[in-house]
């Protein structure tokens, strides 16, 4: 699996869990072959996994979506 993120200005960048392999690309598309061509170039012939997952994710601070300290420990753990 890789965790892919969309990175301002600058496009994609993919990482693997589990492995040493990282990718960037410009756009969608180019994300899907660029993860591929990273896969077939980190293993030996044969041994690549047949499937590839991406999970898309994007980053945010908590002031992004409004949450302070004292708010986020109160919807995190119940209390005040």
């Amino acid at each position: 699996m890789f965790l892919v993120e969309g990175v301002p200005e600058s496009g994609y960048i993919a990482r693997a869990l589990g492995e040493s392999i990282f990718t960037e690309a410009d756009d969608l598309e180019s994300v899907h072959q660029q993860v591929r061509d990273a896969v077939h170039c980190h293993f030996d012939e044969g041994k690549a996994p047949r499937i590839i997952r991406l999970h898309f994710y994007t980053r945010r601070s908590h002031s992004d979506v409004g949450l302070t300290r004292d708010n986020l420990a109160l919807k995190l753990f119940g209390k005040s």
